[in-house]
């Protein structure tokens, strides 16, 4: 059913245009990642990638700076369904799944002091055949 509105803008030959993403407005914008990305951290604070940990996790998965990407649990929440990267949720239970291995530990700060959580994360990363990541994954 049209409106008078949409009536008349159509007698004067005027087209009405309609958003495709109307969620942009609203300040929801998807985030697309680089093909490159293979590690995607997610946590409230964005950890510097040249923190020694970051980079030692990074090294022992045989991954370079360049294929780290940090992103918001918001921006995380947004992102396509069909991203295919591993996830490394930083003082966060994570939201949602992602097709590779998912992992979670505290932040950044506390992570680095507990070496309960850095035994489990090494473990996480290292023992088993199924969590072994890699760059080529």
């Amino acid at each position: 059913m049209t409106t008078r509105r949409d009536w008349l803008l159509q007698q004067l030959g005027i087209t009405q245009w309609t958003l495709r993403r109307p969620a942009v407005l609203r300040g929801e914008v998807a985030i697309i990642l680089p093909g490159r990305v293979r590690l995607l951290l997610v946590a409230d604070v964005a950890p510097p990638l040249d923190h020694p940990l970051v980079a030692d996790v990074a090294r022992s998965m045989a991954l370079t700076p360049a294929q780290l990407y940090v992103v918001t649990p918001l921006q995380a929440m947004m992102l396509p369904d069909n991203v295919h990267c591993h996830c490394w949720w930083l003082g966060l239970d994570a939201l949602r799944e992602f097709k590779g291995i998912s992992f979670h530990t505290p932040p950044l700060a506390a992570l680095s002091g507990d070496a309960g959580a850095k035994r489990e994360l090494w473990r996480r990363i290292s023992d088993d055949e199924y969590y072994t990541i890699t760059a080529a994954d």
